[in-house]
């Protein structure tokens, strides 16, 4: 029996692929040893010896259906700009996006494990192996959303060529070919203004009181008597809202507008509620860590070398 640890252990000293593992493992009955020379057989020991390497770089992709009732997001991660060029990579990210559309799996490992639909004789992980191998950099799935509404439409955003995707849904209910002009104002808004939360109600508790705290310290800084200390607490958690909050931020296409107020005003241009009930914002390789090259010091050590 191949135990959930053991493909664990082979992932470690491979860096191949979970399904990868999985079969070697079940194809030498459990060797651990004889499953690392069958995927270097296979070829994949030239994509785990990249597997160490941080890809940071990459494209944001989103798809959307047809009648805009379902939406999909991914990233999907290289070493180099050069890479995400690519055609063949760039063709890759758009199939996981659609392929994420359809999806019923809810974490990235279940994703690539599923049948790829690029070819239906790889799953995911194998058509990025596959990639990794011929492009020679690490690659990866990084992470992915999925919307879907009945009363509604979902929309979409890519700035920068990919280096910032936007998914946004409204609900409304009434079908309007204005939607989606809508849609496409508010996810251009949350690519621009980058808002962290929905409205004042979504903001947890942990991270009120950790703003509350910062600035009680500085009035007390600023030597503000203590009665009126809390007062000025709430002033800048309300200033605190309209730079994180979606529906209360200014609008950046008029500054005269909150995104409430020009959701109300096209409200009763259709004359049915429209809302944002939900978005998600990535933005390439947000929270990894890149390595930075110093390429003057690359040369010497190879000169050195000599």
């Amino acid at each position: 029996m191949i135990s959930a640890s053991m493909v664990k252990e082979l992932r470690e000293r491979t860096g191949a692929g979970m399904m990868d593992c999985k079969r070697a493992l079940g194809e030498t009955d459990g060797d651990i040893d004889k499953a690392i020379e069958l995927l270097r057989e296979k070829g994949l020991a030239a994509a785990a010896k990249k597997a160490g390497r941080i890809a940071a770089e990459g494209l944001v992709c989103t798809y959307i259906s047809e009648d805009m009732k379902t939406g999909s997001i991914v990233e999907v991660n290289c070493e180099t700009d050069f890479v995400s060029a690519n055609e063949e990579f760039a063709t890759l990210a758009k199939n996981v996006a659609i392929q994420t559309s359809k999806t019923t799996s809810t974490t990235v490992e279940e994703l690539i494990a599923e049948e790829y639909i690029g070819d239906k004789a790889k799953t995911v992980s194998g058509a990025v192996t596959d990639l990794i191998s011929k492009l020679g950099e690490n690659m990866s799935v990084r992470r992915f959303g999925k919307f879907s509404i009945e009363n509604g439409i979902v929309q979409s955003y890519i700035h920068g060529g990919g280096r910032i995707g936007v998914l946004v849904e409204l609900s409304c209910d009434k079908q309007d070919e204005s939607l989606s002009r809508i849609a496409k104002d508010i996810a251009m808004q949350i690519a621009a203004a980058n808002p962290l939360f929905l409205d004042n109600t979504c903001v947890d508790n942990e991270t009120l009181e950790k703003e509350k705290e910062i600035y009680r310290v500085q009035a007390l800084n600023e030597g503000k008597p203590v009665n009126i200390v809390e007062k000025m607490v709430m002033g800048r958690v309300n200033k605190y809202y309209k730079e994180v909050c979606l529906l209360e931020q200014v609008w950046v296409k008029n500054a005269d507008y909150t995104i409430t107020k020009y959701l109300q005003e096209e409200s009763k241009k259709i004359g049915a509620d429209i809302k944002v009930t939900r978005f998600l914002r990535f933005e390439r390789g947000e929270g990894i860590e890149k390595k930075v090259e110093d390429f003057a010091e690359e040369v010497k050590r190879q000169v050195a070398g000599k």
